[in-house]
């Protein structure tokens, strides 16, 4: 791992335990096992460290978009199944870049904007119809604040079934089925 990627990890962590006010370079450094030189050698400051996490995000969410287009069961059906916390790099940049938007970054929150939109966008061309494509988004988001909610470790007791009033992307699939079909079936009576 190279020291710059060090650092933004050191950095996303920071963010995600104390927030971005408490997130000093001194502190990243430390956490990276890296100067406070090595660090300013990469990011002058603590902008060009949020820079650098967002530009992450931004990497990953285009690899994403990518799986998401190329899904064989269609981008719906893809983005309600993988918003499940797994605490992979997706997962980890997005709560990250989430925690700066909410702290009034104007980068984070427009990186948070270009992230539903490329979403949506997918979803919006396989439905063809903005509603049931915003139904679609906030499943998936509402998956993924569920598994917020209960420490992102996802809805599973220890036995690896839901707990109670939790839910799991395959649970939820055969709605997304029935919102799709409707779609199918609304832009069929649209074009009789």
């Amino acid at each position: 791992m190279s020291a710059r990627d060090a650092l933004l990890d050191a950095y996303q962590s920071i963010l995600q335990e104390t927030g971005e006010r408490s997130t000093t370079l001194t502190a990243v450094a430390a956490r990276a096992g890296v100067s406070k030189g090595g660090l300013l050698y990469h990011f002058g400051s603590k902008e060009a460290l949020a820079d650098g996490l967002i530009a992450r995000l931004d990497a990953l969410l285009e690899e994403d978009v990518a799986q998401m287009g190329a899904a064989a069961d269609g981008p719906s059906r893809y983005y309600v199944r993988s918003s499940a916390w797994t605490g992979g790099p997706l997962d980890t940049a997005f709560v990250a870049v989430a925690q700066l938007a909410q702290e009034s970054h104007a980068g984070a929150q427009e990186a948070m904007r270009r992230a539903r939109r490329a979403w949506l966008e997918l979803i919006l061309a396989e439905v063809g119809e903005e509603a049931t494509a915003n139904a679609i988004l906030l499943l998936g988001d509402g998956l993924y604040f569920d598994a917020a909610l209960n420490g992102g470790g996802g809805p599973a007791t220890p036995g690896g079934t839901p707990s109670p009033g939790q839910f799991t992307p395959e649970q939820l699939l055969p709605i997304v089925d029935r919102l799709l079909d409707a779609a199918r079936e609304s832009r069929g009576d649209a074009e009789s």
